[in-house]
């Protein structure tokens, strides 16, 4: 496990949204630990939680399969690598700063980070079923923090409000 998600760490640009497709491959797909939505419901709580969003997809899924160990275990190999590495970027940066070529590298990375954080969120809100009849919500939600000031913990209670009163009394029963 620490080796997986080590990996996924190390070769991973963009942070944790980025590492979704990663995730999802070794996870569900290569070692099957965990079915697909499962892994989504793991996502979904890891988006909620306090603290950095890839370290608790793996905390979460490692302590799913390991208890305490997993979690550790998963943990670090997620979250070594960029300790690692922005380490030795601190310890160097200032020789290499100005440097154009190194600039250019940065100016081309940033489109390729928007796509790997695009992808694996267009992918999730397909699996939640977030299709044009109700793509308002998250909009409206977007746009009452950036416009209005609203507080995001206030988006966030009445969406699980509102989930829980959609879910328990307007919910169309679903057929056999």
């Amino acid at each position: 496990m620490f080796r997986t998600f080590f990996k996924i760490g190390l070769f991973t640009l963009g942070g944790g949204y980025a590492m979704i497709p990663l995730i999802e491959e070794e996870v569900v797909d290569k070692h099957k630990w965990m079915a697909r939505e499962e892994l989504l419901d793991v996502i979904a709580i890891a988006q909620s939680c306090p603290g950095v969003f890839a370290i608790n997809v793996s905390t979460f899924v490692g302590y799913k399969l390991k208890k305490t160990r997993g979690a550790i275990a998963c943990t670090l190999g997620t979250a070594l690598p960029s300790f690692i590495i922005i380490l030795l970027i601190a310890m160097f940066f200032r020789h290499f700063k100005e440097n154009a070529a190194v600039a250019a590298i940065f100016r081309g990375i940033r489109p390729a980070v928007v796509a790997l954080i695009a992808v694996p969120t267009f992918k999730m809100a397909q699996n939640a079923h977030i299709g044009w009849t109700n793509c308002w919500i998250p909009i409206a939600g977007a746009l009452a923090i950036w416009a209005l000031g609203v507080s995001p913990m206030a988006i966030i209670l009445i969406a699980a409000g509102a989930g829980w009163i959609y879910g328990k009394f307007i919910k169309p029963t679903e057929q056999d």
